[in-house]
């Protein structure tokens, strides 16, 4: 722990940028906050824009991206709207729906934004969101969007260069190295900086180390000597520690075939899935192998289908018809197969979804898988909301929170899944095999998992309590990077 000269010797937040997407910056700045946290301060994570359909509900109400989320809980804290005042969440292939301070701004063409016709009026809210956030916490830990050296759009990035130097940040650059090309993606993305953005570079970290860690001694070196920036640690990829990832790129890594020793869930890979963190709990439940596919004979060997969410649910449940998906997964129902829909997979499930505000698009009804007796109705406002309820019949409480756009109503034929705190009923299910709920993160739930699984296994739950489970993984996190990054070399640059 450091003492009392040190914290007050801090001068400068740490802002972590990368080289490109999925280089580790997230899981990175949670470790960092849990390394602050252990160190005795008081910090906070800021992420000025974010894009990712994985996201959160705040206490309040509000919605952010899932990493600030988590970088949060590093922090022992409950996450707030400041954490991430602008989110993007793409719902087509050349427009976002934009959430600004917890609330939906509205949604825009992928070149209105990246042109910059909202630029300034998003990058002083994030300002003064940062601001609010530093009166109270420090060090502040910063993210970064995706390179630095986008030269396209750089004019009118929000979410780096500009952010660092707003803020004096001494700025941390990010590599991957397991994808290759590390000195040239280093080297190319500070060589295309302008001479201030430049001198923020602080320090360099290399991610994902795999292998004999000595064929990279001279690296650093080398490194250094052609930037003339400090590389503050070379970090191992790790296997022990389970952090959520933000980005779905990672779920190319988890589409591996069944398990015939195990329980095979299969969630039905969506183009514009949203909360695939909801399905991390069942990922670590040694019962369980978990893969995503849109393969047929793989959702024939799966025991349990599910329907994710999504954030255009007519758009991806007409290409779910497209490439035959639909019709074999509403066949595997009617054989009997346990199929489950969370959010927009939930609304998928049943008997049609109406958007007469062309919410999603301008087909204003399309027919739904026809498992639950369900319709659905988009509308335009959307429901974000923490939830306490008990599940099914069981007499203990589940969380979960709600992230959606539409209005569902089930016949006499379903049961309510779900009574929420305040009475009412929310989710359906039918002879107990298939159910939907709107309620993200019911499978955090131990009575939800074990409910799920019991036809399938007579194994008990192993599993500790979630929340535990969540802090010890960041503790490991911490004292994983600490092993491997020069931290008094980081306390100095927070100092200088």
């Amino acid at each position: 722990m450091k003492d009392k000269q040190s914290i007050k010797n801090i001068k400068h937040p740490i802002m972590f940028v990368g080289t490109g997407s999925d280089v580790g910056k997230s899981v990175l700045a949670a470790a960092f906050c849990r390394i602050f946290k252990e160190d005795g301060f008081q910090p906070a994570p800021f992420k000025s824009q974010n894009m990712s359909l994985n996201s959160f509900v705040t206490a309040n109400g509000g919605e952010i991206g899932r990493a600030q989320a988590v970088q949060a809980e590093a922090c022992g804290m409950d996450c707030h709207t400041d954490m991430n005042p602008v989110l993007m969440k793409p719902n087509s292939d050349i427009g976002s729906q934009i959430i600004l301070n917890g609330k939906v701004f509205g949604n825009y063409s992928a070149g209105s934004y990246f042109r910059g016709d909202i630029k300034e009026q998003l990058f002083a809210e994030a300002m003064k969101a940062y601001n609010r956030l530093a009166k109270n916490h420090s060090p502040m830990v910063l993210e970064g969007a995706g390179s630095i050296s986008e030269l396209n759009l750089k004019n009118n990035d929000i979410a780096n260069m500009r952010v660092a130097i707003a803020t004096n940040a001494a700025t941390i650059l990010v590599a991957d190295i397991e994808r290759g090309g590390v000195f040239a993606s280093v080297y190319g993305s500070i060589q295309l900086l302008t001479p201030e953005e430049r001198a923020r570079i602080k320090g360099i970290i290399i991610n994902k180390f795999r292998g004999d860690i000595s064929l990279f001694n001279e690296g650093p070196k080398i490194i250094e000597s052609l930037t003339k920036v400090p590389v503050l640690g070379v970090i191992p990829t790790f296997n022990h520690i389970q952090i959520e990832e933000e980005d779905s790129v990672s779920l190319d890594r988890k589409s591996v075939f069944a398990n015939e020793h195990k329980v095979n869930i299969a969630v039905v890979l969506l183009r514009r899935m949203s909360n695939f963190t909801d399905f991390d709990r069942l990922e670590g439940d040694e019962r369980v192998h978990l893969l995503y596919t849109n393969n047929q004979i793989e959702l024939q060997k799966a025991d349990i289908i599910i329907l994710p969410g999504s954030k255009n649910t007519i758009g991806d449940l007409m290409e779910l018809r497209r490439n035959g998906i639909a019709s074999e997964v509403l066949k595997l129902a009617r054989a009997g197969k346990t199929v489950i829909g969370i959010c927009g997979g939930y609304q998928m499930m049943g008997q049609c979804i109406e958007d007469p505000l062309g919410i999603e698009s301008n087909v204003k009804t399309v027919p739904g898988l026809n498992i639950l007796p369900t319709k659905t109705i988009l509308e335009e406002e959307k429901q974000t909301v923490r939830s306490t309820f008990h599940f099914k019949n069981s007499e203990k409480w589940c969380t979960g929170y709600q992230i959606h756009m539409g209005k569902t109503t089930f016949s006499e034929k379903a049961i309510p899944l779900n009574q929420m705190e305040n009475g009412e009923n929310e989710g359906c299910y039918i002879e107990n095999k298939c159910w939907g709920t709107y309620m993200h993160g019911i499978l955090d739930n131990p009575v939800v998992i074990d409910d799920l699984l019991k036809p399938f296994t007579k194994e008990k739950n192993q599993q500790e309590d979630y929340e535990v489970f969540k802090q010890r993984q960041y503790s490991l996190l911490a004292e994983h990077v600490r092993k491997n990054v020069d931290m008094n070399l980081v306390y100095k640059l927070l100092s200088e």
